[in-house]
């Protein structure tokens, strides 16, 4: 993932909404999300290279998302960040015991940011800041850098998330995730990429002829447990692929 916005709001009907961008290269082998064979508690995509996912569903209320951190500059990983994600989603660790593995063991991957929970938490972990931190009730934004970083993309879908929580339909969420506007040079985040392609990913939809937006899936949990997700999928120069809808 490279982008995710959500509201995470206890209590309430529909306690987490998600809205989220996967963006990979088009040429890096995936699944479309689906229960998984051999989990089949589990509903997430799945990276076919390493046998991870970025985001997806477990039993008993389980979320996990997984997003990186841009650095040109970090030295290859040992371990597929995907693999943090698919860990929870398939085991029943409580939280607190899980996130302590991911704390020791961070140091294995390239830079990430996690987000995992449950229906009572919401936790969220960056790697370079090292700290897990259990998230208050809000909305919030996140990208390639820390958590509510103001990237222009995180504050333009943050904004477009709050816009429609009276009402936080699937079609709506979709829509705020396929918007495919660079932001102004003047505003770019400079990370060490370049101008061209800071540009490039400054957009919340990212379309080009190798990278971009692989898949937009938007969740909606309700308060008796039942989740409701919808993802897109998009080949090069963001043609859509399919779309897959799952109630579990």
């Amino acid at each position: 993932m490279c982008l995710i916005v959500f509201a995470w709001r206890p209590g309430h009907t529909q306690p987490l909404i998600v809205a989220a961008n996967r963006d990979e290269f088009y040429a890096r082998p995936s699944l479309p999300l689906a229960q998984w064979p051999e989990t089949p508690h589990v509903y997430a995509g799945r990276d076919l290279e390493a046998g991870g996912t970025w985001l997806g569903v477990g039993a008993n209320g389980r979320f996990a998302a997984l997003t990186n951190i841009r650095d040109p500059h970090q030295p290859p990983a040992r371990t597929s960040r995907g693999e943090l994600v698919a860990r929870f989603l398939a085991g029943d660790r409580p939280i607190d015991d899980y996130l302590s593995d991911v704390v020791a063991r961070s140091l294995e991957y390239a830079g990430f940011n996690l987000l995992i929970g449950n229906a009572n938490e919401l936790w969220h972990f960056n790697a370079r800041e090292a700290q897990a931190v259990m998230l208050p009730p809000g909305v919030y934004g996140l990208s390639n850098a820390g958590l509510d970083t103001p990237w222009p993309k995180v504050l333009k879908a943050r904004k477009a998330l709050e816009a429609v929580l009276d009402d936080p339909q699937p079609e709506a969420l979709l829509a705020l995730l396929n918007d495919a506007q660079a932001a102004p040079f003047a505003e770019l985040p400079d990370t060490g990429v370049g101008l061209a392609t800071e540009t490039l990913l400054s957009s919340v939809f990212i379309a080009s002829p190798t990278y971009g937006t692989r898949a937009s899936t938007v969740l909606i949990v309700h308060a008796d447990g039942t989740r409701h997700m919808v993802e897109r999928s998009f080949g090069p120069y963001g043609g859509h692929l399919g779309e897959v809808e799952v109630r579990v």
